[in-house]
């Protein structure tokens, strides 16, 4: 009888399989942590990003974190939708909102084009464009209120 020891030390380290070609925009993020601190420097936010499903999908746990408050974590699953040719997500957090929406590559980094955030029978409207620098990405998110876009945070995200 063969021991299993080197069977399962092979299979804890073998490969993983590359991302799917639509996702390689996004590939930069993947195996890291990035965290910043909300404007005032109240709460910050840690985003983890790791490749699932054999590179179909990346995932994102987020983590938003205040003093004297519970953490609100949202996860977010990005893949290829194959019928609109186009990087899809689905996103949704521990209280109970979520949302579905698109990326798409731009010259500085990474478009999320108008989306819609469901919480409690309410919906926004919201978009994001993330820019690339080195070992950072700098978040704006809009949120359109009053018959106009106007900006939720501005946020750098550092590789931790």
């Amino acid at each position: 009888m063969r021991p299993l020891l080197p069977l399962l030390l092979f299979a804890s380290t073998a490969v993983q399989a590359a991302p799917a070609e639509a996702l390689k925009p996004m590939a930069f993020l993947a195996g890291h942590c990035w965290k910043g601190e909300f404007p005032g420097g109240k709460q910050t936010d840690e985003h983890c990003f790791s490749w699932a499903l054999d590179g179909q999908a990346l995932r994102d746990i987020h983590t938003v974190r205040a003093p004297g408050k519970p953490d609100y974590v949202g996860e977010t699953i990005y893949y290829y939708d194959s019928a609109a040719k186009a990087v899809a997500y689905l996103y949704v957090e521990n209280t109970g909102g979520y949302s579905r929406g698109t990326m798409k590559p731009s010259i500085s980094g990474l478009e999320f084009p108008e989306a819609h955030y469901i919480a409690g029978g309410q919906t926004l409207p919201y978009r994001a464009h993330w820019s690339v620098h080195t070992d950072a990405y700098e978040a704006v998110s809009e949120m359109y209120l009053k018959d106009k876009w106007v900006t939720q945070f501005k946020m750098t995200l550092k590789k931790q």
